[in-house]
């Protein structure tokens, strides 16, 4: 019996090591198949993106630390995440509101844990240059799917990366509707696909962006209820501009008193105004569409495309609103395509090449003209190839590229005017209650309170209703205890020198270098009127 029970075990022991092998073949098959899947445009397309993030990241980093950056549009991020990353509330003390009161930029929260293991500014420029190259991958996907070639997938997905509205959204300090190229992009991408579940996680990823997400998220949610699924459009639509509402009206509104700042940027006095003007008349809106060089904004916009997508317009017409509402603004940098506010439209219009080249035959047999047989034209490979062209040549006369004929700034963090304002900065003790200049702001950043100078001895684009020129701020002045300012008539930067010689008095200079000067409160001297 015991030699029977042994050989059992054994017969056992044997089954379960072969199972064993077996299972580790299987994983090995499995693991050796996924490898050989993986292609040569599919490595192209991930080295094209990882290069952009590192090559701009790095570029924006250059920038920060070469004073290139400012108050506006970096050091009030940083302060907002790192208040929030500290547990506070996120009151931002460099424009005087809360960080959700100018827009509710509830993605940044996702960047809180980053700030608990590096809290910096470079979090902020890494993820905003990775956000915005992962835009380039909805592209290659769905081109891929639509086009069956990821040779011209690889081309689609690098002109998307080349566009001008791209790299100058990546240089302009930090925005957070840096994020919207790429989750504009999946969401798109996830309705072609009718992959909806992942639709939804990027919709929602999307209005955590900004309030006015629904300007694209809309004309989406119209797309998939007619090309799609009427109920997930109607959904979306509706979902959009509730979110949109409640963002406004409840979340801006009791943090800043009204639900948005920018009323003053629809022209002719605003939406009543603007209708008034539209029925009674359109000339006068006619002529405002077309000042100050609004059509050549479209042009540039459009123009990397080489407006292959008016083949089959409706994924493209996704950024009508975006673009729309862009040259109609009178705030002159919406209709710049330097400017962030461009970005959000370029998913849209790539896709949207993308789905239009689907349309098109993969080749055409022309007759030749001697009658001598037939020439083959490849179409579609015809018509990635003039996007390709289009890119280069648009990104060359319009991007910040290296290949480009704008004029770059890429930052030399060992200036000497950025060593010497580091040297100073280094002065200014961690807890301390500062007002600086705009230049110098984005390095001391991580604090409860720093104003921009001359707040707040007086109000500049301060307050939730964004004071142009407004009084002293007695409570929050009288709390100073340093001010790091230029050294009058000494390097590229210039200051109010008339608000300075005011409250001078009450101040002691505490150390300075060729460029910088940083000056300690004398409590003892009451500030001047």
């Amino acid at each position: 019996m015991t030699g029977l029970a042994d050989d059992v075990d054994a017969s056992i022991e044997s089954v379960d090591r072969s199972a064993e092998l077996d299972d580790i073949d299987l994983m090995e098959s499995s693991v050796g198949s996924r490898w050989r899947r993986i292609t040569w445009p599919q490595v192209l397309m991930a080295l094209v993106v990882v290069g952009y993030i590192a090559y701009f990241t790095r570029r924006s980093l250059d920038i920060h630390h070469a004073l290139g950056t400012s108050s506006y549009d970096s050091a009030l991020y940083d302060q907002g995440v790192w208040l929030l990353s500290r547990f506070e509330t996120p009151f931002v003390t460099l424009m005087g509101r809360n960080l959700f009161g100018d827009h509710t930029s509830f993605i940044l929260v996702l960047l809180v844990p980053l700030y608990w293991i590096w809290p910096a500014a470079g979090v902020l420029f890494f993820s905003q240059a990775a956000a915005i190259g992962a835009g380039a991958i909805p592209v290659f996907l769905y081109a891929r799917t639509r086009l069956g070639n990821e040779w011209m997938s690889l081309a689609l997905g690098a002109a998307y990366l080349m566009h001008p509205a791209v790299g100058w959204t990546n240089l302009e300090n930090f925005h957070p509707d840096s994020y919207l190229g790429v989750f504009v992009g999946f969401a798109i991408w996830a309705a072609l696909e009718r992959r909806w579940k992942t639709y939804l996680v990027f919709v929602l990823l999307s209005l955590l962006v900004k309030e006015d997400a629904s300007l694209v998220l809309v004309p989406l949610g119209i797309w998939v209820g007619a090309k799609r699924d009427w109920k997930i459009g109607v959904a979306t639509v509706i979902g959009s501009l509730a979110f949109m509402a409640a963002a406004m009206l409840i979340v801006m509104r009791s943090l800043i008193g009204v639900p948005t700042r920018n009323g003053w940027r629809i022209p002719f006095g605003g939406p009543r105004g603007l209708i008034d003007t539209a029925l009674t008349n359109p000339t006068d809106l006619v002529r405002h569409l077309r000042s100050d060089d609004r059509p050549w904004y479209l042009v540039q916009m459009t123009a990397p495309f080489m407006w292959l997508f008016a083949r089959l317009p409706s994924v493209a017409l996704i950024s009508g609103v975006v673009l729309f509402t862009n040259v109609l603004s009178t705030f002159w940098y919406q209709y710049q395509i330097e400017f962030h506010y461009s970005l959000v439209a370029v998913p849209a219009l790539s896709l949207g090449t993308v789905y239009a080249i689907g349309a098109m035959r993969e080749s055409k047999i022309i007759q030749r003209s001697d009658g001598a047989g037939t020439v083959t034209i490849p179409v579609r490979t015809t018509a990635v190839s003039v996007v390709a062209v289009a890119a280069v040549v648009t990104s060359h006369l319009w991007a910040p590229v290296p290949w480009g004929r704008s004029e770059l700034f890429y930052g030399n963090p060992g200036n000497d005017w950025a060593s010497a304002a580091h040297e100073i900065v280094a002065l200014v003790p961690e807890d301390a209650v500062v007002a600086a200049h705009y230049r110098i702001t984005p390095h001391i950043a991580h604090r409860s309170e720093i104003y921009q100078f001359p707040v707040p001895f007086r109000s500049v684009l301060y307050g939730p209703d964004g004071i142009v020129d407004g009084p002293r701020i007695v409570s929050r002045a009288e709390r100073v205890e340093y001010i790091v300012l230029p050294i009058p008539g000494v390097g590229p930067t210039s200051f109010p020198a008339a608000d300075w010689s005011i409250v001078r008095p009450a101040f002691r200079l505490l150390e300075s270098n060729d460029f910088w000067a940083i000056y300690e409160r004398d409590f003892d001297v009451p500030l001047p009127n």
